[in-house]
């Protein structure tokens, strides 16, 4: 199973991003995929997550702001984040649990003021 993830950049406060996350090797739709971020001197925490049904859960800092979606055709899945605040800058990384664990390399999100 690999993870592909993209779509990170610099964006000022108030903007949108959206980031993408290619699944390969992987039943794509049964398992659970969800994204993590980490800030500098914090631990990883659970930003968005969607189960092999299509539940979707939030953490409460991004509830209302972040939306996370998937593509079953494309094996990606997304994370449209709206109304981006200072407080989101951080690396997000791709996740995917199918009873092992995989991560992909974290993609950089800034946000300026």
């Amino acid at each position: 199973v690999q993870l592909q993830a993209s779509g990170g950049g610099l964006v000022q406060a108030g903007g949108t991003l959206r980031l993408s996350c290619v699944v390969s090797g992987s039943t794509f739709s049964t398992y659970m995929s969800a994204w993590y971020r980490q800030s500098p001197g914090k631990e990883r925490e659970l930003v968005a997550s969607i189960r092999g049904g299509g539940m979707t859960t939030y953490a409460e800092s991004v509830k209302g702001r972040f939306t996370i979606s998937r593509d079953i055709g494309k094996n990606t899945v997304y994370l449209q984040m709206n109304n981006l605040k200072l407080e989101d800058t951080a690396v997000y990384y791709c996740y995917h649990n199918r009873g092992w664990q995989y991560w992909g390399k974290g993609t950089q999100v800034t946000v300026s003021s």
